[in-house]
């Protein structure tokens, strides 16, 4: 190939390369802007609706319904006292806190605008398949803020945890990088498909949150009643999760984290929804509501009906892996021969 037509080709290679990761930034600074919404956005997808408007026939509708009040009026609690924390005027209007001095108030603000300048960098470069360097972080810090490194690495963790359900996790100590590590063992590192974009683990967690909630079945359009008030419709594609029903009714059902039925003698055909093997072998509802808890700033035992739903799963899970270990354990000492003295050491030649 003539050297001229080399260096167009290169040229036209670079420039191509240089919009997608251009494009990958742009999406990666859009989902950064939005990680408290779009936790906001679940965290109200599984309270927003109660279970005695829902078509399919759930078996605990009281329970649901009683619960999302629960959460609501928590989270909403929760909420008055954090910025009750964070507000001086508020505070001097009757918080019962001493004011904090201006400075550190200052310092504080721009602490978290580093934590969400270093977010999406870190979105940016999981977005790309990269890992994140140590050195790289420092540096999009600013070395004005280096000493404030870990709070900065830690609230930028915690919004990714509460908004794409991932953990900041060092996976080279030699040369200390970061990579963002789905909560659930989802293909690709939580993307489904491989290629790049923005995990989905977060989707698939608050969706089970929702069976959950709704008594461990819910209805199609029960579901979709609730995504649609956070502006996620069935056939049309989200910046974030692509096209939701596909996403659930395809690769989450084939990957057997959803189980996806029709309801028995409905006609017209309706659908429902339920945790599938996949999801009951890698969570547990204590971790859902765990995290339920978490975006709404509380606590799972504040939900108290289904906290104690989720400790009773949680005890038999752990009774179930005890009478695992114990087959186990008497297979293999029943299928073992009885032990012989032990022979005396024999010469080996060499």
């Amino acid at each position: 190939m003539p050297r001229g037509q080399k260096s167009k080709l290169h040229a036209r290679e670079k420039r191509h390369q240089a919009r997608c990761e251009t494009r990958a930034y742009e999406d990666a600074q859009e989902a950064a802007e939005e990680t408290s919404e779009t936790a906001e956005e679940f965290s109200a997808a599984s309270q927003s609706q109660p279970v005695a408007e829902s078509s399919s026939p759930l078996k605990e509708p009281q329970k649901a319904t009683s619960t999302s009040t629960l959460i609501l009026s928590s989270s909403s609690s929760e909420s008055d006292e954090s910025s009750c924390e964070e507000s001086e005027p508020r505070m001097q209007k009757g918080c019962p806190f001493e004011p904090i001095p201006t400075t550190t108030i200052l310092h504080q603000d721009m602490i978290a605008r580093r934590a969400m300048v270093l977010l999406q960098h870190l979105l940016h470069n999981y977005n790309l398949k990269q890992l994140t360097t140590k050195e790289e972080m420092l540096k999009v810090i600013t070395k004005k803020y280096e000493d404030d490194f870990p709070e900065i690495l830690r609230k930028a963790s915690e919004k990714l945890e509460d908004a794409f359900a991932v953990e900041v996790r060092e996976v080279n100590s030699s040369q200390p990088s970061y990579n963002l590590i789905s909560k659930l063992k989802l293909p690709n590192n939580g993307r489904i498909r491989a290629g790049r974009g923005l995990p989905k683990t977060s989707f698939l967690m608050s969706v089970l949150g929702i069976i959950f909630i709704q008594g461990n079945c819910a209805s199609e359009e029960e579901i979709w009643k609730i995504l649609k008030k956070k502006r996620i419709y069935p056939g049309k594609k989200h910046r974030i999760f692509g096209e939701p029903r596909k996403l659930m009714t395809h690769y989450l059902v084939k990957l057997k984290y959803l189980e996806y039925r029709q309801v028995a003698n409905s006609d017209p055909p309706s659908y429902e929804f339920l945790w599938g093997p996949q999801a009951h072998a890698e969570t547990s509802k204590m971790k859902i509501l765990e995290y339920l808890a978490k975006i709404n700033k509380t606590t799972p035992r504040a939900i108290s009906i289904l906290y104690e739903e989720a400790l009773k799963d949680q005890q038999k899970q752990a009774e179930a892996r005890d009478e695992d270990n114990t087959d186990t354990t008497d297979q293999s000492t029943e299928g073992s021969p009885e032990k012989s003295p032990p022979a005396s050491p024999t010469p080996v030649d060499t």
